[in-house]
Formats: C-alpha cells, sequence, structure tokens
C-alpha cells in the first residue's frame, strides 16, 4: 500500500451548534494514540460556534473551516467524504462533533489496513445512550455485533448486509487514498439515506473490524440531521425506507448466485435466521427463506414492503445515484 506523507491521517469533523460536544470529539482526537493527523473542522453555524473551540486547543493540527453558504447537515456530512486531498492525506475518517473516537481508533485501523492489504475499514463503534445528558453511558457491546464477524468481506457480499442493517455507519469508517470506493454520495438525500447508499458504494474488499473503538452517540431529539427538511416524519420514513428497499433489491439482484444461493447459512453474518429471511421478505424478495419465519409473519412483512413500495417515494436523485454506482458494482 502506498503512503507518501508517513501515514498521515485526515479527519473531517461538520459541527453545528455544539461547541461542548466538539471539545469533546477534538480532545479524543488530542488523545490518539497515532499523533500523525489533521481534522479539518466545517462548521455550518452563521455564529461560528465552534471556532473559539478549535482555537482554545492551540494544535496546529486542527483547522478550522466556516461554511458559507450555510450547507445543511446532510451536505456538510457528505463533504466530509470527498475524494479531494489538499492534505496530501495517506488515511480518512470522519468524527461528527457529537460523536468520539477512542484513543487506539487510528493507530488500529491503519494496521489493519496495511497488514491486510485493504483501502477500507468498518470498524464496530460502541453506541453512548442517552448522549449529551447527566444520564450518558456506554452500551455493553457494539453497534455491529448482530451484524456482522471479524473478517474481510468481498464488495458483493458486504452489500448484502443492507438487507439486515444500515452496513456503514459513518463513525466507523476509515479508508486510504487509494480506495476505489466514491464514498461522497454527491446526491441530494437526507443525512441517513447516505449511510445506505455508502453500503452500496463499496466495490472493493472491506476489513470489518469487530472491537469498538469509536463511539456513536444516540441523540435523536438532539440532532440537527433533518433540520433542513420540511416533510413531515411520516413522509420521511416511507421515502426513506422506499429508497431502502431498492438498495436492498438491487444489491441482491447484482450479487453472484452463490452469494444469493448461501446467504441464509454463510456464517460471515452474525445476523440470525429469522433476520436475514424478515430482510428478503420485506424487500419483496421471495429466494428461498420461507421456512426461517412463519407464514404470517412473512406475509405481514411483505404486506409491509407492498405498502412502502406503494406509498413510498425515492428522491428526485436516486435513479441518477445508481445509474454513476452500477458500473463499479457490476463490475
Amino acid at each position: 500500500m502506498t503512503e507518501t506523507n508517513s501515514g498521515l491521517v485526515q479527519i473531517r469533523t461538520p459541527t453545528y451548534k455544539r461547541p461542548v460536544a466538539l471539545q469533546r470529539a477534538l480532545q479524543s482526537m488530542i488523545d490518539q494514540t497515532w499523533a500523525n493527523w489533521v481534522c479539518d473542522v466545517y462548521d455550518d453555524d452563521a455564529a461560528q460556534a465552534g471556532k473559539a473551540v478549535c482555537e482554545s486547543f492551540n494544535d496546529s493540527r486542527i483547522r478550522y473551516h466556516h461554511n458559507a453558504p450555510q450547507r445543511f447537515a446532510s451536505k456538510n456530512i457528505d463533504h466530509c467524504f470527498t475524494a479531494e486531498n489538499p492534505n496530501n492525506a495517506d488515511y480518512f475518517c470522519v468524527v461528527e462533533d457529537d460523536n468520539l473516537i477512542l484513543p487506539d481508533f487510528l493507530a488500529e485501523n491503519m494496521r489493519i489496513c496495511r497488514e491486510d492489504g485493504v483501502n477500507v475499514v468498518l470498524r464496530n463503534q460502541y453506541v453512548e445512550h442517552k448522549s449529551g445528558t447527566t444520564a450518558a453511558h456506554l452500551s455493553v457491546g457494539g453497534v455491529l455485533d448482530d451484524l456482522f464477524v471479524e473478517g474481510l468481506y468481498q464488495p458483493d457480499e458486504f452489500r448484502l448486509s443492507l438487507l439486515m442493517g444500515i452496513g456503514v455507519s459513518n463513525g466507523g469508517l476509515f479508508w486510504s487514498r487509494n480506495t476505489a470506493c466514491q464514498l461522497e454520495i454527491g446526491f441530494g438525500c437526507t443525512a441517513t439515506l447516505q449511510e445506505y447508499m455508502r453500503s452500496f458504494s463499496i466495490v472493493e474488499p472491506i476489513y470489518v473490524a469487530m472491537t469498538p473503538l469509536a463511539v456513536w452517540a444516540e441523540n435523536a431529539e438532539q440532532t440537527t440531521r433533518n433540520a433542513e427538511l420540511k416533510a413531515s416524519y411520516l413522509r420521511r420514513e416511507l421515502d426513506l425506507k422506499r429508497s431502502v428497499q431498492e438498495l436492498q433489491r438491487l444489491a441482491w439482484q447484482t450479487a453472484p448466485k452463490g452469494l444469493r444461493d448461501g446467504f441464509m447459512t454463510n456464517p460471515k453474518w452474525a445476523a440470525q435466521a429469522p433476520t436475514r429471511a424478515s430482510g428478503l421478505a420485506k424487500a419483496l424478495i421471495m429466494d428461498g427463506a420461507s421456512s426461517a419465519i412463519a407464514f404470517k409473519d412473512a406475509l405481514r412483512l411483505r404486506a409491509r414492503g407492498l405498502a412502502i413500495r406503494l406509498f413510498g417515494r425515492t428522491t428526485p436523485d436516486f435513479h441518477a445515484f445508481v445509474q454513476s454506482r452500477l458500473p463499479a458494482v457490476q463490475r
């Protein structure tokens, strides 16, 4: 694996009106055992609440950028996955302002890239429940525990994770400058849908590392991810599920027959058979999973999937996104 800058890691941090959380996120970078990193902070707040926080560290590795005009959450997060490399960095990751990374996050992910010869690592994360409150506490296990097992996944295999979960989580991704994956979505959609789209965009082997070395904040009531959206919650959920359903079906259709035939028994998945079968049913995929769940449950799940297909809407740019990724997915 080619490195040009002694293993320099560029961390990208989108932030918006959360100076206390941002300070914690930046401190987690200061505490890293690997010191060769820079962090570009992209502040979407017109009042520049993050600027004083960045300056308070008096650390040249932390670079502050004010977004003008405002990008809003989805574009600000997506920009952090750009292929642009102004710092001539060797590796990249994204730490949103309310999340954090544990001291060995950079060093351990770099070690996997170097030793296993991979360009993309998906790292397990703890969940911080009740984040931002005095009752905040970490989960016992990680967000990937019920989906993956440790090891290398081929891209066709990895994309099938969409049938059982979200696959990629922004804060768990770590990638090298040599990746063939187009991780910046570049099309209009919600920040949540972007993660599913990033899972679909994996087109080379990816190593899933199950030791949690990052923390994802569970704070739906505080998040600003959907602040710019005008649609109701129900409409957003229906449209999200409709787009996800399309991605699930595409992941299935483009997977080799052997992977489809072995989906229910593949030991690379931690998900139990009923979870796998439920995913197929909700995606309206009828290939041989009926024995894993009761008939009435399969019928109910398929009815739900049909309702999503009838009443949900894909985003206006969804098909343009798919067409931009299919050549690499089908290669």
